[in-house]
């Protein structure tokens, strides 16, 4: 069988165009017949496609053409928050602050009360904090959209083969034909309603691949109050990126 022919999508070093505080990619793609130029509110990262045949050099020569353009986008993101010491994160809808508190014979992340505002105290050498973080709000969505989708499934009648967690930058959720949910992490810094909204969505996938009317009436079905939860991923959805940005945690 011939190999399907692949396109690298180097990284350029961003402190070399412009000075910009962002990652830079560059990515070929066969059907391109020009550059172009985006950039990622998700990721906070700027984003080339070059035609195959274009030299790699282009693409710092294009974005040096357009530097105003790309700064006013990246001026127009939310700050980024990444995993730091005394940071705060929303979890389940509530701010919570982060505290690094070394090493210990700990849980990896314990949540814990205050007379303020609660804490979560994560355990480990600093430099290893915000990935350890990042685990375990994965850990802590994964139970929550199992529990959900469980809930879901068993009134629309279906039956999910397998739920995985990613950090999803396109989309809340997805469905494949094979029957996996796959949800965004993130999920769980949300109200519980909203990560309830996005389970039952994808569940209802299962039996309607689509989004018409009659996927509609099964997400009302077993999530009548979905307009409500909508609203708020169009309003704040955006804002659950900036927390624990990659390049940041690097």
């Amino acid at each position: 069988m011939r190999k399907r022919r692949s396109f690298a999508s180097p990284t350029l070093k961003s402190e070399k165009i412009g000075g910009l505080d962002a990652p830079v990619e560059v990515r070929r793609h066969p059907g391109a017949r020009r550059l172009t130029l985006r950039v990622s509110r998700t990721r906070r990262t700027v984003i080339v496609t070059l035609p195959v045949q274009c030299d790699i050099g282009e693409a710092g020569s294009f974005i040096t053409r357009n530097i105003d353009w790309v700064r006013e986008r990246l001026d127009s993101l939310p700050t980024a928050v990444p995993f730091r010491n005394d940071v705060f994160i929303p979890l389940r809808g509530d701010a919570h602050r982060v505290v690094f508190v070394g090493s210990g014979r700990r849980a990896p992340v314990e949540r814990v009360s205050t007379s303020t505002y609660p804490e979560l105290h994560v355990s480990g050498h600093e430099e290893h904090a915000p990935r350890r973080l990042r685990d375990w709000l994965s850990k802590e969505a994964h139970r929550d959209l199992e529990q959900r989708v469980a809930f879901h499934a068993d009134r629309l009648r279906v039956d999910p083969k397998k739920i995985a967690v990613r950090d999803q930058s396109s989309r809340w959720g997805s469905c494949s034909t094979t029957g996996v949910l796959s949800f965004s992490w993130r999920l769980i810094m949300a109200p519980p309603a909203i990560l309830d909204y996005v389970a039952a969505h994808e569940v209802a996938h299962l039996k309607e691949m689509n989004h018409g009317p009659r996927f509609w009436a099964l997400v009302r079905k077993t999530m009548p109050d979905l307009e409500e939860a909508k609203r708020w991923l169009q309003i704040y959805g955006m804002d659950l990126h900036r927390y624990g940005t990659v390049y940041d945690e690097a």
